[in-house]
């Protein structure tokens, strides 16, 4: 019996060149809308119990970040619950994953997928609790609901308005399974500091801010090819409906604070980007935004404040950027969350590296640290 693979299922990208021998699948990473990033792959193996797969992919140097592939190993599961870390190489051209599955269908990827049946469940468990409403801000280029999440019990007058937007770039995941463990706890009833914040805040969130891009297996675009974290100075309702209208719902709200939860290919921890680099950065803003990160770092092993990104110099900011644009718009303190798709180097767990549940549960400490902060 020969092996079939296939990708064309929700949040699916492979392309085959040749699967006639096990030991030596050749395969290409499809490129997303635009063809200008590609590097998200998942795919389903059939008919492979037992055999030694030697899987390549031929394009791994040619992606966006190719340099993430190194000390990199791919995920894999046979039931789409559990996924663990198989052995995978890198030789800065050809990606090599070998695995024997155990059962006859097998599924790898680039990371534990969040598919849209999930996201549907996500939104759909939210809105049963009374402090949410849902609304669909527009209509995707493909056609789906763009949904945003309100939650809050506040009686104030002036409550703290926090917005979260999360998974900007499709091939995040990770960014979407945080928002799953962020809202389980803010909305539990019977967990003290949620229902403090929820009495003093606002929350305006977005559990998936490219949905089109997440069906289509894209890593950082949108059906149009807009990549979605360089549309928030000049954002269009035909390129980029999903920031156009974000965008105005929160010149409608205001903003306080603002997280914009990613994944970082190369890097192996969880870290912080702030918005140094904008006209008004001054010592509140820097003092603001070490505050949350120490306080993160407090309560979360998983977090760190040692490695991330090269600080930008003053003055060099780029307002496409969702984070830079809403700390110089709306004086708030905007930060970027950035979680690895490899392992979290300070706090390794290696069968699993970084994965959807260990995500999760870092959203739900941030819930902790929202605290720590406002009060």
């Amino acid at each position: 019996m020969s092996i079939s693979i296939f990708s064309a299922f929700d949040g699916g990208n492979i392309e085959v060149v040749d699967a006639s021998q096990a030991q030596h699948i050749r395969l290409n990473i499809r490129p997303d809308a635009g063809e200008r990033h590609f590097q998200w792959f998942y795919y389903q193996v059939c008919d492979a119990a037992g055999l030694d797969l030697v899987m390549t992919i031929e394009n791994a140097g040619k992606t966006s970040f190719a340099e993430a592939f190194k000390d990199y190993q791919a995920v894999a599961s046979h039931d789409h619950v559990h996924w663990f870390r198989v052995p995978t190489q890198f030789d800065g051209q050809k990606l090599v994953i070998e695995h024997t599955p155990e059962a006859d269908i097998v599924y790898y990827a680039f990371f534990e997928p969040y598919g849209h049946a999930r996201h549907m469940a996500l939104l759909a468990e939210a809105g049963a609790s009374d402090a949410v409403s849902i609304e669909s801000l527009c209509a995707t280029p493909d056609g789906h609901a763009h949904s945003l999440i309100t939650a809050t019990e506040s009686t104030l007058d002036d409550p703290t308005v926090i917005w979260i937007t999360a998974r900007q770039h499709p091939g995040e995941p990770m960014a979407e399974w945080w928002i799953e463990g962020f809202l389980d706890r803010l909305l539990d009833a019977s967990d003290p500091v949620s229902r403090q914040l929820l009495s003093r805040c606002v929350f305006y969130i977005v559990p998936n801010m490219c949905i089109d891009g997440s069906i289509r297996g894209h890593l950082r675009c949108n059906a149009t090819g807009a990549n979605l974290n360089r549309e928030w100075a000049e954002p269009s309702p035909e390129r980029s409906p999903e920031v156009f209208y974000v965008r105005e719902k929160m010149v409608e709200t205001g903003i306080d604070i603002a997280l914009d939860i990613h994944g970082d290919e190369a890097l192996p921890y969880n870290f912080f980007a702030g918005a140094e680099g904008t006209a008004s950065w001054d010592e509140k803003k820097q003092a603001d935004f070490d505050r949350l990160k120490n306080i993160l770092a407090d309560l979360s092993p998983d977090f760190q404040t040692e490695f991330g990104y090269e600080i930008d110099p003053p003055n060099s900011s780029d307002l496409r950027k969702c984070t830079d644009y809403l700390s110089e718009t709306f004086d708030c303190l905007a930060v970027t969350l950035e979680m690895p798709f490899k392992d979290a180097a300070n706090s390794p767990v290696p069968d699993t590296g970084w994965d959807g549940m260990r995500s999760a549960q870092f959203g739900r400490a941030m819930v902790d640290a929202l605290w720590a902060y406002i009060r």
